[in-house]
C-alpha cells in the first residue's frame, strides 16, 4: 500500500522526470512526457528516438521505474503508454 495521494505523488514524480530522466533521454534524442498518476500508477510516453528504439523497455525499466521507485515508493507502477492510447488509460 502506497502511503500517498495521486496528488502527493504529482510533484515528486514531474521533478524526477523533469529534472533526471528527460536530460538523460534528451541526449540520445529522446523524450519522455508525464501523462497522469491513477491510484500509484503512473502513465508515461517514451517519445522522440524512443519510440520504435530496441532499448526502450530497457530504459522504462532500468532507467524510469528504477529512479521513480527508489527515490518515492518501491510499489510504483509505471505504465508506457503507447502512441493514439493517451486517450485510454483505464484500457492498459
Amino acid at each position: 500500500m502506497i502511503p500517498f495521494t495521486d496528488e502527493d505523488l504529482l510533484t515528486p514524480v514531474s521533478s524526477i522526470i523533469e529534472n533526471k530522466i528527460a536530460p538523460m533521454l534528451a541526449r540520445d534524442g529522446g523524450a519522455i512526457k508525464l501523462l497522469d498518476i491513477k491510484n500509484a500508477r503512473i502513465f508515461v510516453q517514451l517519445q522522440g528516438s524512443c519510440v520504435g528504439c530496441s532499448a526502450s523497455g530497457s530504459t522504462l525499466k532500468f532507467i524510469v521505474e528504477k529512479e521513480l521507485k527508489s527515490a518515492i515508493h518501491p510499489d510504483l507502477e509505471i505504465v508506457n503508454v503507447p502512441l493514439g492510447m493517451e486517450n485510454k488509460l483505464e484500457e492498459l
